[in-house]
């Protein structure tokens, strides 16, 4: 997430701290959201960084990805035919 947003601010030519005016943030705030130093983003913050850069937040399902004993499983199995 973190990189997207810092993506889209050099993107389009602004600065952390012009970003940080526009929101009534500190400078320190959006180095910390782009960099992941900042664990936990108020989804107001979000949702303001977010649309002065253009970008959306979406929700979905959760990707199940198999384990690895599963993909072992899955291999021998492809291996007996």
């Amino acid at each position: 997430m973190g990189a997207a947003i810092r993506a889209a601010r050099t993107e389009r030519k602004l600065s952390q701290g012009q970003i940080a005016a526009m929101l009534g943030m500190s400078r320190a705030t959006i180095s910390g959201i782009e960099t992941g130093r900042i664990a936990e983003v108020g989804v107001r913050k979000l949702m303001a960084l977010c649309a002065i850069l253009g970008l959306e937040i979406s929700v979905g399902q959760k990707r199940q990805y198999p384990t690895l004993q599963e993909l072992r499983r899955e291999a021998h199995e492809k291996k007996r035919g």
